[in-house]
């Protein structure tokens, strides 16, 4: 039997009063200082909260202060360290959600203070209006991103009250259970980190060139076209419009890109479409960017994109695209971009004559293969550790839950 078993049994074995938060706690709100008013913000002293802080779970400071004379200037009110604030509004996740301050504060009028009288720890309310979420958002009037929790719904929302002992107890472990989830996410920050620097170590150390690469030019091992000159109407499905957005670590990000209509593609592919093998890039903006494109279906480039298209007789399609990002080729892109006092740019006129090496093809065929396995390694990192946290995450929770499921006592 645990602990906690032992003190219901002892203490409530009958089961546990539930009372309102009002009967439990003072609940109030805050305000917020104009803010055209400078004298109200400059300078201030006072800690003030928004609704956004209670993502921070537990606030040990606050982002924004007011001065005494913005302090007067409105009905916010100071609440100790020890109280509970939850959001009343927020678009997405926001509403709802509650964090414990460990500061003197004042709040904006997106949050409520819970300040509970000696019936109730603060930090067990806490942790239990933290597994009533969805039931706070349940309750909030309106419907899912215009809803609002207010005073009078917090006031009237039931909670268990334990004895003290129990509350305490509870709290104890939750706390502990906090800082090993803590720890544990700093570790598999840490691992995720390191092996990526790890990667990068040795993809450096695979695309240095050594005296068997030969110094050619990039027309030499490829076509150079360049996009649209202007912005075509998108819509939400049909070929693929891709945007600069949309090159991310050598590959795509999808969901960075949006479509065409199919009335609209010839237009917009007049100059050049996307061919399996070729290698897209940025020539404004998000400059060193470049990913290979492997899709055998229709597509757009998009304004301020150029593509290369390979020679393959000289350069393996998917090389290419590792060459353009290898450290030394995106040091000739630094040494020879303009720079403008609004953007910068690769002059796409000229890049056909910049300088870059490249090895023999069974050598690009090697290299390519070392590159694959290690971002599968990598890829397979990413997946694992994240999943790890989230499976840990799902048995902290459950446990917590367990810890604050209660019989109520009958009359």
């Amino acid at each position: 039997m645990s602990r906690i078993d032992e003190l219901i049994s002892e203490l409530c074995p009958s089961g546990v009063t539930f009372k309102t938060i009002g009967e439990t706690s003072e609940v109030t709100p805050g305000a917020t200082p104009s803010k055209s008013v400078a004298a109200y913000w400059t300078g201030g002293t006072i800690p003030w909260l928004s609704s956004g802080e209670v993502n921070k779970g537990t606030i040990y400071e606050a982002d924004t202060f007011i001065t005494q004379s913005g302090y007067d200037s409105c009905s916010t009110k100071m609440i100790p360290a020890g109280a509970v604030v939850m959001a009343l509004a927020g678009q997405g996740k926001t509403r709802g959600t509650v964090a414990r301050t460990r500061l003197e504060c004042c709040t904006n009028q997106s949050l409520a203070s819970i300040v509970p009288n000696t019936e109730l720890d603060s930090d067990f309310l806490f942790y239990f209006l933290k597994t009533q979420y969805s039931r706070l958002r349940d309750v909030s009037s309106g419907d899912g991103t215009r809803g609002g929790l207010n005073l009078t719904m917090i006031r009237a929302f039931r909670v268990p009250v334990p004895p003290l002992e129990v509350q305490q107890e509870i709290v104890r472990i939750l706390d502990q259970f906090t800082q090993l989830e803590a720890e544990l996410e700093a570790e598999l920050e840490a691992e995720l980190e390191a092996r990526r620097r790890q990667y990068e170590h040795y993809r450096a150390l695979i695309l240095s060139p050594t005296p068997e690469w030969r110094e050619t030019t990039v027309g030499a091992l490829a076509e150079v076209f360049d996009g649209p000159h202007a912005t075509p109407k998108k819509t939400t499905e049909g070929p693929w419009y891709l945007s600069i957005s949309s090159l991310k670590d050598g590959s795509f990000d999808f969901t960075s890109s949006a479509h065409l209509s199919e009335v609209d593609l010839p237009r917009w592919t007049k100059r050049v479409a996307p061919q399996s093998g070729d290698t897209l890039f940025s020539y404004e903006t998000r400059l060193g960017q470049a990913a290979y494109w492997q899709l055998d279906e229709p597509a757009a480039l998009g304004r301020r994109m150029g593509l290369l298209r390979p020679k393959v007789d000289k350069v393996r399609p998917k090389f290419l695209t590792i060459a353009y990002l290898s450290p030394q080729f995106q040091s000739v892109l630094a040494a020879r971009t303009v720079r403008g006092s609004t953007v910068d740019r690769i002059p796409i006129a000229n890049l056909g004559d910049w300088p870059i090496s490249i090895p023999a093809l069974p050598e690009q065929d090697r290299i390519i293969g070392l590159l694959e396995k290690l971002d599968l390694l990598v890829g397979d990192l990413n997946d694992a550790l994240p999943a790890e946290l989230a499976a840990r995450r799902k048995q902290y929770e459950y446990y917590r839950d367990k810890l604050l499921t209660f019989d109520e006592v009958t009359a």
